[in-house]
């Protein structure tokens, strides 16, 4: 079997509520799903998802090859753009290119992907993340019971912008997760919008009040000092990589000892997802894959020996995408439709209106310009101002992210 040719695609998820953290929220509630569809002689095609810009660049170095050949092909990409490196949208589209190819190596042998990637175990353990820094308490408290009830023992929130409501907001989660466990396991990422001059201090006020299983990406992801000052500071771990593109961004983080948990995005690939956490493995640490749209990593997490705990971001599906896998029992139950278990229906997908969501210049993926330079603590999140929810709507942050007394030095 041959790699013939690939198709584009664009669909939307539909949250029900805004979703964003500290750099901006998406009001609106609606994404952009870029999908990637790998054709082949045999039939078959395979499923990737992330945007792919560079897919006209990147396809010469698959077009023609055998999709079995995976790894081969993965490193086939990365040289194929080495003069002018793999980093950003780049490694994107090499990561959706990935993502269909084990689709496809999967469903030619006839298996669901964690199948052949050797998992025993068709349950990955995961965590709630509601990407919910624009709901109010009452919404949080909402949002988080309905993960309770598919039996969550842990969440993480986003926060970053005021200490008071971050703690308050943690308290309120942790409050609804009592229903399945003591000890429920809570996360505050900030999403890189602390300094390294208040990374520290920040942190400390929160954990006097509340007990943390991680902070993520307490400063920039690439700063060894500063996220090995903030670990070295505090009780809980430090997590991030999310953003991370190879293991050469990894490897002077981990000889630093600056990172306790190591995350990687799905919208990387699973070939990178596996070189992290075999990297990481050798370092002792545990690897947690970020969520995104059917849970993709979620095949290679359950094949992983040193696998933490998988992020969890929503219950649905985006439009038109439809995937064999149950969120229950505090995780993920995996089904045994051959390759990634994604069927698309690209007559749902057509017309759809795909200009809304993470692209937006005022969205969670654009960072503010105050970030990482604050004193004190600005108004909430930009997007639902700037896409027309007034200040002190229900989807606005309360007041009291507005206020100044949280963050004076």
């Amino acid at each position: 079997m041959k790699i013939t040719g690939y198709r584009t695609l664009r669909t939307v998820h539909h949250w029900g509520r805004p979703v964003g953290d500290a750099n901006g929220v998406v009001a609106g509630g609606v994404t952009d799903v870029p999908v990637l569809l790998v054709e082949t002689d045999g039939g078959l095609t395979g499923v990737g998802l992330g945007a792919h810009a560079d897919a006209p660049r990147i396809f010469p170095a698959l077009e023609g090859q055998d999709p079995r050949a995976v790894t081969a092909l993965y490193d086939r990409m990365l040289a194929h753009t080495f003069k002018s490196g793999h980093a950003g949208t780049t490694f994107g589209t090499i990561g959706a290119f990935d993502m269909a190819l084990w689709d496809l190596k999967a469903k030619m042998a006839e298996e669901p992907l964690w199948r052949t990637l050797g998992a025993a175990d068709r349950f990955v353990p995961g965590y709630a993340s509601g990407l919910d820094i624009a709901l109010d308490d009452e919404e949080l408290a909402t949002l988080y019971s309905g993960w309770a009830e598919r039996g969550f023992t842990g969440a993480k929130i986003k926060g970053g912008l005021d200490t008071e409501r971050d703690i308050r907001r943690l308290s309120t989660v942790a409050e609804v997760l009592r229903e399945n466990t003591r000890f429920p396991a809570l996360m505050l990422d900030v999403n890189e919008t602390w300094g390294r001059h208040q990374a520290v201090r920040l942190l400390a006020r929160i954990e006097d009040r509340v007990e943390l299983a991680w902070i993520e990406e307490p400063v920039r992801r690439w700063d060894v000092k500063g996220n090995r000052a903030v670990g070295r500071a505090a009780r809980t771990a430090v997590a991030s990589g999310e953003n991370l593109t190879g293991l050469e961004q990894f490897r002077p983080l981990l000889a630093a000892d600056a990172l306790q948990v190591v995350q990687t995005a799905g919208v990387w690939g699973i070939t990178h997802f596996l070189r992290v956490a075999t990297l990481a493995h050798g370092h002792d640490l545990p690897i947690s894959p970020v969520g995104y749209d059917t849970n993709p990593l979620a095949h290679a997490a359950a094949a992983a020996p040193n696998h933490l705990v998988t992020e969890v971001q929503d219950t649905k599906s985006p439009v038109g995408l439809t995937v064999d896998q149950v969120i229950a029992d505090g995780g993920i139950v995996l089904g045994d439709t051959p390759g990634l278990g994604i069927t698309v229906d690209e007559t749902a997908v057509a017309g759809l209106d795909t200009t809304a969501g993470w692209s937006r210049p005022d969205g969670p993926h654009v960072r503010p310009r105050g970030a990482g330079l604050r004193l004190v603590p600005e108004p909430g999140p930009r997007g639902p101002t700037a896409e027309g929810t007034a200040p002190g709507s229900a989807h606005s942050l309360p007041r009291d992210a507005r206020t100044e007394r949280e963050s004076t030095p």
